[in-house]
């Protein structure tokens, strides 16, 4: 059990929400437990009640309850030291952001059993003083990753990623993917809702409804060929995704709801297909977030970030090309 703690909050902390701040410095503690201390008043800001929705200010004091927490195990060198190669990764920097090339099989935070993440790892290589993602790609996805190192550049970035939209056009997300067959045309457009549905074990799976289902959210991905194989007798095309929205396993839904499902997905994939992509040597879901444009927080200008293609996702394609010879 803590004592009661006072924190002043500095720069890299103003601007951010009660309840955000205190998940951040109180790691272990359940998000119940905190919005229960917060609602009871045990919490203070400058020794006055406050929402969990209270934005904190420079110079502000937080007066934090004794609470019971689980400490979160420190990494351990080891741990750091064999990740060491993800520094070699980074594509831009800047006192304001910071972008990466991450590989594929690392989980971008800790969490659901997993000790560290990208994350937790990139503050100990660094050992920056602030520094958060500003989105997020899943574990087995490689790609243009972008994150703020600065409190400021986070919640301008955070603010453009959640109302990107045609209209203001403050993004442009593309990712490569080879798939199963081919578009129906050069480009075709899913437009759809989607949502999600549970799954044995706990797991989920995210679905395209129907017309006539209520619910869902609506996402939006434009598909382009960039280059079609053959495969005993079996057509496969390398496809760009431009994505409009950033719903959860967008590109892999959508891509298999139009019957293109992604080489190398265990969960939307085709099973026979990942048999004959695995004797190519793909270990991995061939899904790769390839380019990245934004507008700076800093400066305004816009920035276009491009992330080569992986080694063993290269090494996959040259194959298909000397079969396609």
């Amino acid at each position: 059990m803590s004592l009661v703690t006072f924190q002043t909050i500095d720069d890299s902390s103003s601007g951010q929400r009660l309840d955000n701040y205190l998940l951040k410095v109180l790691k272990g503690v359940p998000k119940t437990y905190i919005y229960r201390i917060i609602r009871k008043g045990e919490v203070r800001v400058n020794k006055k009640r406050a929402q969990a929705s209270t934005r904190l200010n420079d110079g502000d004091i937080v007066r934090i309850p004794p609470v019971r927490m689980t400490q979160a195990k420190e990494l351990d060198n080891k741990s750091v030291t064999k990740h060491r190669h993800l520094l070699d990764s980074i594509l831009y920097e800047d006192d304001h952001i910071l972008v990466l090339n991450k590989p594929s099989g690392l989980a971008v935070h800790s969490g659901s059993g997993l000790q560290y993440g990208l994350i937790e790892l990139l503050r100990e290589l660094t050992q920056y003083r602030f520094l958060e993602l500003v989105h997020r790609l899943d574990r087995a996805t490689s790609g243009c990753l972008l994150f703020a190192k600065k409190r400021s550049a986070l919640t301008e970035l955070s603010a453009a990623f959640a109302s990107n939209s045609e209209k203001n056009n403050l993004l442009d997300k593309r990712y490569k993917a080879l798939v199963l067959n081919g578009l129906s045309s050069p480009s075709q457009t899913v437009i759809a809702s989607m949502s999600k549905r549970p799954m044995a074990a706990g797991e989920h799976k995210m679905i395209v409804l129907n017309a006539d289902e209520e619910g869902g959210q609506f996402s939006k991905t434009k598909f382009h060929t960039v280059e079609s194989f053959e495969l005993n007798d079996q057509p496969i095309s390398l496809i760009e995704a431009k994505l409009f929205t950033g719903r959860t396993h967008q590109v892999r839904v959508h891509a298999e709801h139009i019957a293109c499902p992604l080489a190398g997905d265990d969960k939307y994939g085709d099973h026979d297909f990942n048999k004959i992509m695995q004797k190519l040597g793909l270990r991995r879901l061939f899904l790769h977030a390839s380019q990245l444009s934004f507008f700076h927080p800093e400066k305004n200008e816009k920035m276009t970030m491009v992330a080569p293609l992986p080694k063993e996702l290269q090494s996959v394609l040259r194959q298909l090309r000397k079969q396609n010879t």
